[in-house]
């Protein structure tokens, strides 16, 4: 037959209930905060960057990279970055190679150009696949405004780039 527990043991269980509970809530409340942050973007600030399996010098190659591409970032250690591109690839990027300057990656056939940020606005550029822009606004909605290389700016539509 068991005994019934002491008012010490029950206090001791609401106790363990609470603590739980709590726990609970503050895992979920920083999973929720860590998903509701914005993704964070570098560019490549140099004329060519080596993209790594792993975070060393010595580790094997895997993608050369031009100037101004974007990445999104994953994570920062020690002096590396490990970042994901335009086709989901995850590699290993030195520090010092990369900018905060931001860009975007046209990723459908031709991406246009426009005068404002609507879909009726007049086109003033029409820009093939994997041509970077220069990010100089951040995205509102979904329209982000860029520039070409030629000095032509306009909105994009947030779907027809990476890098947002």
């Amino acid at each position: 037959m068991r005994s019934r527990p002491g008012q010490a043991g029950i206090r001791a269980a609401r106790l363990a209930r609470a603590g739980a509970l709590a726990l609970g809530l503050l895992v979920a409340s920083g999973l929720a905060t860590s998903t509701a942050r914005a993704q964070e973007f570098r560019s490549v600030a140099e004329a060519v960057a080596v993209g790594h399996d792993g975070p060393s010098a010595k580790s094997k190659r895997l993608w050369l990279l031009g100037r101004g591409y974007p990445l999104q970032v994953a994570v920062s250690i020690e002096g590396w970055t490990k970042v994901r591109d335009a086709t989901g690839a995850l590699y290993w990027i030195e520090n010092r190679s990369l900018s905060t300057a931001r860009t975007v990656l046209v990723r459908t056939p031709v991406a246009s150009l426009r005068e404002s940020p609507s879909d009726s606005a007049p086109v003033v550029l029409r820009v093939a696949r994997d041509v970077t822009l220069d990010l100089l606004e951040p995205a509102q909605g979904e329209w982000a405004r860029v520039r070409h290389r030629d000095g032509t700016s306009g909105f994009v539509h947030a779907n027809q780039v990476f890098g947002l």
